[in-house]
């Protein structure tokens, strides 16, 4: 047992910890008298645990399992059952003989041989790996639970009581353990793991302040010594103890004094190979028996310094040591000089950084926004803006939240063109309209915010890739794997799951260690549209850490997330993750029970979100469900939702359950809460519950929101740039969504007036564009070279939006990956010298007093036209002259010339996607050709109201109310056999989902016998 020892584990904590850094290198060296033996596990931070009489007492238990398993159960087997298996080759005779008590007592001696076969092989890997320190522990096949007993065994009797690491599973240590771990994990989250860390941070921070007190006038001189001979300090990832694994915070912690300066061993470490021929790519994915070089001023007694390291380590590890020092960016360079590189201008040798320069030494990018690879809005151009929520004159909260932005964007867009629908059809009485209100103030800075950051792309790749895979799964009758986050990086997917599940089908493949699943951008692409259950609805983001984005599932949380800060960030962040859970895009179902906040988010999903007025109310109406559940589940025969969600029920049932508890609850309720999510994770129900201090009854996993937007979980090891929807922006989304409902009564507010063009002759303009069909300019030089189809695109979108582009919506539309200030405002100077300039000399791309760009009235669209003959021919002139009215409407059905920009690139105009225009221009065409049609119909002129139906059909095909007048048009020719044939091609188009209620009412108004006829027509 002394070989486990760490140098400074003999004598007081104060005595250790002086020893290591009053010596400088000698804790790190072995020099100081310490023991020489390899040093393999990880000490408690910075304070040395004494053993206990219970430690004792349970390593001489563990001692007496291990010699009863080990020697006495085939001691037992030999005395009193003997040999069980024939003496001689078995013969025919003998497998014709009848089986008796003795052969099935032989058969079952058999089974225990094996069984005892195989712990002893389980035993003697996890001896071995213990003495030797080799990292994780070989897996014997087929062990499971009997492994896990071994290793259990074998470290009590190793380690005395050295196993109580940890009582929190972490994002940084998930499935690292064998299968069995998690029954332990669920036992685990009904403790108090927020006591233990309030503890060991106490202590931490009481032996840190000690050893500065004690190393301070030495360090500095110790550190300029190791870096003038240019020693470099290595720390070897330790294998786990227990539940407990090491993370690169608790390294940084022990050895430099701050969990923070994480990011100094990240940066020293990227992209380095490791032993096993792997990298480090993420600050939380790290894997025992890896070598982390750490910053010069890094102080404790398993540290091994090169050169100087005679005895600290085998000659393996001394080996893989060497390699590793050659792969660094200067062989020459200390790690220790790369570090302080980083923090130069701090004065002082403390060894504590600030959380901003640590942030910049890891490359981390700027306090409090973390752009992500791919990302598509550019850096902000030097003091731009001065307010610290705002990027680009935009809200950042939802700039800098692409998956949020996106699904907002997407359910607004879907309520507009309800809206349109109903507006279309009569059914919003004193909104008829063919614009939607336009937003104004805060509630267009938000639209424009969702514009700009929105990333529809990464949520279908998202949504098709985990699809595809849980179809991959049930074509190999695989059941779906538990998976606790997953981690989006430039457009890769990490899925981090709770246990090894095997190898992922392809194109998936195995990422750091058998808990990973990656698949890369590329493999993703190639997925199409299946027809199966989402598989992990209850993922949401939390922010992002190392250019990585989190996504945490919560309904597979062993237990309850608990979010502790200050009230006003954690209702941001509540906020922030009811939005997205009620918006994504990779859900087909689910409840999201808001408790004690967000009574105003309804309107983003009315089907979705629910409110409960207290957390009585919650426990009472969870109780139920959770029964209902277990009870469903049983009846089914499934073990857990993720089973249920590819069975031949995977469309009706199993959706999630997500609780959102913003106010903290009582220490009682808290009990109660913790008792029901005991076993959520199974059930498909997930919980993350605020509170006050961290300290929260059956909290799994624990974390902290920071007033300056941090996201902190330190025994998980992350540190992330929270995904925050702050109050303000929450009022002007709610408000975009309210304006949009088509339930709202005729006092919300009044359509917008559409932008009106002079159609007279004298109103001709200097620059007319057709986009209704293919792309056409008149009045314009064509552009140059290959920026004509970046300014055609501009001009387009320009066009579409007469109230006004924001420069970095424009930016985000033609430039979707992102792309330099520069670039863009070179753009819009070309863009307006190629519109030129009135003969007043007014530019034709000007900027209104918000700064966003607008045209002149004298650059026009068809599209523009179009409506103003529309507008003039039912509310101008023509409502009181037919004539008039006859010809605007004709005129108008003569600008159609197919689809909006008919013939645009491919892979051009995608901002299309969040427009609403492909549903105005049809619901548009389509009202010209009913208004039409009832003038020629008006004068029993059917055959021209039949032109101009078809006419208008060729745009608006699923109109269903262009197709009753065409019934109508067809039936005042006085010809049966027309209308019966057109009655057989509705029925042909119909199919299978059959005609529409109201065109079947018609049918059998005009024609009775339609039912008959039809089927012989076709």
């Amino acid at each position: 047992m002394a070989r486990r020892r760490t140098s400074g584990s003999t004598g007081s904590s104060t005595g250790s910890t002086g020893s290591a850094g009053s010596a400088g290198s000698a804790g790190a060296g072995g020099s100081a008298g310490g023991p020489v033996g390899p040093r393999n596990r990880t000490p408690q931070p910075v304070r040395v645990r004494r053993r206990t009489a219970g430690d004792f007492v349970k390593a001489f238990l563990a001692f007496v399992a291990l010699l009863v398993l080990v020697a006495g159960v085939p001691g037992a087997l030999a005395v009193l059952v003997g040999w069980p298996l024939p003496d001689g080759a078995p013969s025919l005779d003998w497998l014709q003989q009848e089986i008796t008590v003795r052969t099935f007592l032989n058969i079952l001696t058999v089974v225990v041989w094996l069984a005892w076969a195989q712990f002893t092989a389980c035993v003697l890997v996890e001896v071995k790996a213990a003495a030797s320190g080799v990292g994780v522990p070989g897996r014997v096949p087929g062990t499971g639970p009997s492994q896990l007993l071994a290793r259990q065994l074998v470290a009590a009797l190793l380690f005395v009581g050295a196993t109580a690491a940890s009582l929190t599973p972490g994002l940084s240590q998930l499935g690292h353990g064998l299968e069995g771990n998690q029954r332990g994990t669920v036992a685990a989250a009904q403790q108090t793991p927020g006591a233990f860390l309030a503890q060991q941070q106490e202590q931490s921070a009481a032996s840190a302040l000690a050893a500065q007190a004690s190393n301070a006038a030495a360090q500095a001189d110790d550190g300029s010594a190791a870096m003038m001979h240019g020693e470099t300090k290595y720390y070897r990832i330790q294998p786990p103890e227990g539940r407990h694994h090491d993370s690169l915070w608790e390294i940084a912690e022990r050895h430099l004094g701050d969990g923070r300066r994480y990011k100094e061993i990240y940066a020293l470490n990227k992209d380095r190979v490791q032993p096993d021929g792997s990298r480090l790519s993420e600050a939380s994915l790290i894997r025992p028996g890896w070598i982390m070089e750490m910053p010069g001023d890094a102080r404790g007694g398993d540290l091994v310094e090169l050169p100087d390291r005679a005895g600290k380590v085998s000659a393996d590890v001394e080996r893989q040591m060497d390699e590793y020092a050659r792969t660094g960016t200067s062989a020459g360079t200390s790690g220790g000089e790369q570090a302080r590189g980083a923090d130069a201008g701090q004065g002082g040798s403390s060894g504590l950084v600030q959380t901003d320069t640590s942030r910049g030494a890891a490359g981390g990018g700027s306090a409090g926004h973390t752009s992500l690879p791919g990302q598509r809005h550019a850096a902000p151009a030097a003091g731009a803006h001065s307010d610290p929520g705002v990027a680009f004159g935009l809200p950042e909260a939802l700039v800098t939240a692409p998956l949020l932005a996106a699904g907002l964007l997407g359910a607004l867009g879907r309520r507009r063109r309800q809206l349109l629908w109903q507006s279309a059809l009569g059914a919003v009485a004193g909104r008829r309209g063919m614009e939607p209100p336009t937003p104004t103030g805060d509630a267009q800075d938000v639209q424009d915010a969702l514009l700009v950051g929105a990333d529809p792309e990464g949520v279908r790749l998202l949504d098709r890739s985990l699809r595809g895979l849980a179809a991959s799964l049930a074509a190999e009758s695989r059941a779906l794997p538990v998976v606790y986050a997953v981690w989006m990086t430039g457009g890769d997917l990490h899925l981090q799951l709770a246990q090894p599940s095997g190898k992922p089908p392809t194109p998936w493949q195995l990422g750091q260690d058998q808990t990973f699943w990656v698949l890369s951008r590329s493999d993703a692409e190639r997925y199409e549209d299946v027809d199966t259950a989402a598989p992990y609805p209850g993922l949401v983001s939390l922010g992002t850490m190392d250019y990585s984005r989190l996504l945490l599932n919560l309904e597979a949380v062993p237990g309850i997330v608990s979010l502790s800060g200050r009230e006003a960030d954690r209702a941001a962040v509540f906020a922030s993750v009811a939005a997205e859970l009620a918006t994504n895009g990779w859900s087909d179902r689910m409840t999201i029970t808001l408790v004690g906040f967000g009574e105003d988010l309804t309107p983003l999903a009315p089907n979705r979100i629910r409110h409960l007025d207290d957390v009585d109310a919650l426990v009472e109406t969870m109780a139920a469900e959770t029964r209902q559940r277990r009870g469903a589940l049983g009846a089914a025969g499934q073990d857990s939702v993720l089973t249920g969600r590819t069975g031949p029920a995977q469309h009706t049932r199993w959706a999630p359950h997500l609780v959102l508890l913003a106010a903290a609850p009582s220490a009682e309720d808290a009990v109660k809460l913790a008792e029901l999510a005991a076993d959520a994770s199974r059930l498909g129900i997930g919980y993350l519950v605020g509170t006050e201090s961290g300290d929260l009854p059956g909290a799994a996993w624990e974390m902290e929101v920071t007033s300056d937007g941090r996201l902190l979980a330190p025994l998980l090891g992350l540190e992330l740039d929270a995904q925050l929807l702050p109050a303000a922006q929450q009022r002007a989304v709610v408000e975009l969504f309210v304006e949009a409902d088509p339930e709202r009564g005729p006092d919300g507010p009044a359509p917008a007036p559409p932008f009106l063009v002079d159609i007279s002759e004298q109103g001709r303009p200097a620059v007319y564009a057709r986009l209704v069909g293919p792309y056409e300019i008149i009045g314009l030089d064509a552009p140059d070279g290959d920026r004509s189809v970046l300014l055609h695109e501009a001009l387009a979108l320009l066009l579409l939006h007469r109230e006004g582009v924001h420069p970095r919506v424009l930016t985000s539309a033609l430039w979707p990956r992102g792309v330099t200030d520069d670039v863009r405002d070179a753009l819009i100077e070309r863009l307006r010298a190629w519109l030129g300039a009135d003969p007043d000399g007014t530019a034709r791309l000007g900027a209104d007093a918000r700064g966003r760009l607008v045209l002149a009235k004298s650059v026009v669209s068809d599209l523009d036209v179009l409506r103003s003959l529309y507008h003039e021919a039912t509310q101008g002139k023509g409502v009181d002259s037919r004539a008039v009215r006859g010809r605007l409407l004709t005129d108008a059905l003569v600008l159609v010339r197919g689809p909006l920009l008919a013939d645009r690139p491919e892979g051009r105009y995608r901002w299309l996607t969040h427009e609403i225009v492909d549903a105005q221009l049809p619901l548009l065409v389509a009202d010209i050709g009913l208004a039409l049609s009832a003038f020629h119909l008006e004068k029993d002129r059917a055959e021209k109201a039949i032109e101009a139906l078809n006419a208008a059909l060729r745009t608006a095909p699923a109109d269903e109310r262009l197709w009753n007048e065409l019934l109508r048009a067809t039936h005042a020719t006085g010809d049966p056999a027309r209308l019966t044939a057109l009655a057989a091609d509705l029925v042909t188009r119909g199919g299978v989902r059959g005609l529409p209620p109201r065109t079947e009412a018609l049918l059998d108004e005009l024609h009775p016998a339609w039912r008959d006829a039809a089927p012989a027509a076709g």
